[in-house]
């Protein structure tokens, strides 16, 4: 691009932006340092790069906005790789000190480091690079506007300079309009299709001890005991997968649904990380259930826990024991160091016994848990369906699940926007890596031999047996004023929703009137 000549001090002033094309490296400089500014202030606000819909909309119009400066400062399509360069070094150098998967060194090692970078880096470059890519060749064109090279060309060939432009626009716009629509919970209707009277179906976001949590409730009427349902992980999100198979179960109760601390709707909570300690997701706990105490006027509430939900339930009633009615365990889980050991040898053995030597090597690599590579734990949850004992789920639960067509992980929920689909994912691999090894030194043989609220398990006889073992244990020595065990043939970690049926029978001719008093 050759220099620009100015001919007169009035042609300057027509032009203001004259000397800045004259002398490219202004133009230059100022690029970088605007898109590496953005690149601080994202960083600082949002380490992990967008976390909520506006988060989203906010990083793709600041991104436009410097992508159409550097467009017109530099006047060059050299500004669609300067801009994104010094945007992604300074975010990359100003969140050092952020950790989990999707923000760590970059690996391609296994599917999960590879799921992390995708999720992690890559949606944070679409929301952000693609929208400063437009900006840029918004910013160039409008500067040869400026300068007067676009009216030397001909018709067509202007008009094909503005087509990259009009599909840049359209992908911008769709992906904006993604963002934009909301999430939302179906109503529960009456015998005449419309909302049930005294009934409620809503989505909210509550204050947890200064971080935004988001709930589920649904009921058929609101005067209902309250059954609080702690998904399992810790950081996996499963907010629909309750409110398609337990809808009989909320005519008895109001159901209610929390994502915890960092993960899917309530997924930018997760930072400050120091926050995520096992004592805060306790105390978290206890939050949510005085919120709905609160709400609903009620003394006490039931909790259900799934797999890492039970180890909540169990602590937190511990500490509480006046706040609950009874818990419910589905998947319990007694000691997360001893189950992993377990597996371990399980691991081993399973390779050994089918001569994949390739497993016994990658295994004795991990070497025995805790593992050092934290990747070590992903690895072997890779490895449970050929460990589970072979099994049959009822047809009604399989019918319901392809009806649903939630997708993986619920992800094609309704409760999730565009943005809280991607959490689910990056919240349980980053809430998983940083919460699950602060759980290697819970036992509850040891540690939790009494209960003072009732305790209700549901085993799945197709359980893993480094699970199953130790839950089945500590139900034998426990103290509790009632405890009762469900053994299902048909099921292994999951029984409360393989078997919703049953369990829904369970709840309000068993639990219900054991320990409800109004």
């Amino acid at each position: 691009m050759g220099n620009l000549v100015l001919e007169k001090d009035e042609n300057t002033t027509q032009r203001p932006l004259a000397y800045l094309w004259q002398h490219r490296w202004f133009g230059l400089v100022v690029t970088i340092a605007i898109a590496a500014l953005l690149g601080v202030l994202t960083a600082l606000t949002m380490p992990r790069g967008p976390a909520t819909a506006v988060q989203a909309l906010i990083v793709m119009v600041s991104s436009l906005a410097v992508g159409l400066l550097a467009g017109l400062l530099m006047r060059s399509r050299w500004a669609m790789l300067l801009a994104p360069i010094a945007y992604i070094i300074a975010v990359e150098l100003t969140r050092l000190d952020a950790v989990g998967p999707t923000v760590d060194a970059i690996r391609f090692d296994n599917t999960f480091s590879i799921l992390a970078l995708i999720l992690g880096r890559g949606f944070h470059g679409l929301v952000g690079l693609l929208p400063m890519i437009l900006g840029v060749e918004m910013g160039v064109l409008t500067a040869q506007h400026l300068d007067g090279r676009a009216s030397s060309r001909s018709r067509g060939r202007r008009v094909a300079r503005w087509l990259p432009t009009a599909v840049l626009t359209i992908l911008v716009l769709t992906l904006a309009l993604l963002i934009l629509q909301p999430a939302s919970t179906p109503p529960i209707l009456g015998a005449d299709g419309e909302p049930l009277p005294g009934s409620i179906a809503e989505l909210t976001t509550i204050d947890v001890d200064g971080s935004q949590q988001a709930l589920m409730i649904r009921g058929y009427d609101v005067n209902k005991p309250i059954l609080l349902y702690l998904s399992g992980g810790p950081g996996q999100s499963s907010l629909p997968w309750p409110r398609v198979l337990f809808d009989d179960l909320s005519r008895n109760f109001i159901l209610v649904g929390w994502d915890q601390r960092g993960t899917g709707k309530s997924y930018a909570a997760l930072d400050p990380t120091e926050s995520l300690t096992l004592d805060q997701t306790v105390a978290d706990t206890v939050a949510v259930t005085n919120y709905l105490r609160e709400r609903f006027d009620e003394e006490k509430i039931y909790l259900l826990g799934e797999s890492w939900g039970t180890t909540l339930a169990v602590l937190a009633a511990q500490q509480r024991p006046d706040l609950y009615h009874a818990i419910i365990g589905s998947g319990q889980m007694v000691s997360q160091s001893e189950t992993d050991r377990l597996l371990y040898e399980d691991v081993l053995e399973y390779a050994a016994s089918t001569g994949d030597e390739e497993l016994v090597a990658q295994m004795r690599a991990f070497g025995e848990p805790p593992y050092a590579d934290l990747y070590g734990y992903a690895f072997v949850m890779a490895q449970y369906e050929k460990l589970y004992k072979p099994y049959t789920p009822p047809q009604a639960f399989l019918e319901k699940g392809r009806a649903a067509n939630l997708g993986p992980w619920n992800v094609l929920g309704s409760e999730y926007n565009f943005v809280e689909k991607v959490n689910v994912f990056r919240g349980f691999l980053d809430t998983a890596f940083i919460l699950y090894p602060q759980l290697q030194g819970l036992d509850f043989r040891q540690d939790v031999p009494r209960l003072d609220v009732p305790l209700y398990v549901l085993d799945g006889a197709a359980e893993l047996d480094a699970r199953r073992d130790l839950a089945l244990e500590w139900f034998e020595q426990v103290d509790a004023p009632i405890k009762r065990i469900f053994t299902f043939k048909n099921a292994a970690h999951a029984p409360a929703f393989e078997h919703f049926e049953a369990f829904t029978d369970i709840m309000t001719e068993t639990v219900l009137p054991e320990t409800y008093t109004e």
